[in-house]
């Protein structure tokens, strides 16, 4: 699997960069990982080029998780460029959301279009899930948080298991980011075509986030996947694959 080094650190991503297509470069959410992408890796048309990246101190790659989403898009931009990529798609779950819009911001000439996840232009979280992060323990209300009532038992069993085996300070970090995480009033500066989309029962960040998303973003449309959670692109991968198909095949890009 390849490897690549940025800062002077070896961090670890997934995709071919010789593929053909347009190059849509996937960030997982807090205290994730590339793997949380397996199905738009496996599933996605040749006409687009899926990568997915584990950001400092996440999954394979070396380094230390960030308090600051302007961090990890620095760092996105430095690994891009690395990559030799050229333009692309940012797409983002969660907090790889917010890091694709401030991406968009900083980098326009670097940015295609905008695919989010589950995500928001604010994304407050509970101070109850920061508090007992500081005291090292990883809320266990998070974790009934992330997935729709009705998603696989299985599905549900091994999210819990990641959040068991992930250091508490990984999670207290990307939270972090995200409380501090607010662009609301720089939306209108982001015109590139964007797709978002957002499970029906998503608890974490709620359809009210992206229909708020939809009516700030230029030129962006919305896509509600019904009976889905926050982990959308792990309980319904057909119906979100479909979407991003969509949003290529309608020109829109």
């Amino acid at each position: 699997m390849p490897y690549l080094e940025v800062d002077g650190k070896s961090c670890y991503y997934v995709g071919n960069t010789d593929r053909k297509g347009v190059p849509v470069l996937f960030c997982h959410g807090s205290g994730g990982g590339h793997h949380h992408w397996i199905y738009q890796l496996k599933n996605l048309p040749p006409t687009i080029n899926p990568l997915a990246v584990d950001l400092p101190g996440h999954g394979r790659s070396e380094g230390a998780p960030a308090d600051d989403i302007a961090f990890y898009r620095d760092w996105l931009y430095r690994f891009t460029n690395a990559l030799r990529i050229g333009r692309f798609v940012p797409a983002g779950h969660s907090m790889g959301g917010a890091i694709a819009l401030d991406y968009a911001l900083e980098h326009p000439g670097e940015t295609l279009g905008l695919i989010l996840v589950g995500s928001g232009a604010k994304l407050r979280v509970l101070p109850s899930f920061l508090e007992e992060l500081e005291q090292g323990s990883i809320p266990k209300a998070l974790g009934e948080y992330l997935y729709a009532p009705n998603a696989p038992e299985e599905l549900i069993k091994r999210g819990h298991r990641e959040m068991e085996n992930t250091d508490p300070l990984i999670y207290l970090n990307d939270l972090k980011s995200c409380d501090r995480f607010d662009i609301r009033d720089n939306l209108h500066r982001i015109s590139k075509p964007t797709l978002i989309i957002c499970g029906s029962e998503d608890s974490l960040t709620p359809v009210k986030y992206s229909r708020f998303l939809e009516e700030n973003l230029p030129q962006s449309r919305l896509e509600i996947i019904n009976g889905a959670g926050h982990m959308v692109m792990l309980e319904k991968p057909e119906a979100v694959n479909r979407a991003i198909i969509n949003f290529f095949e309608e020109g829109l890009l």
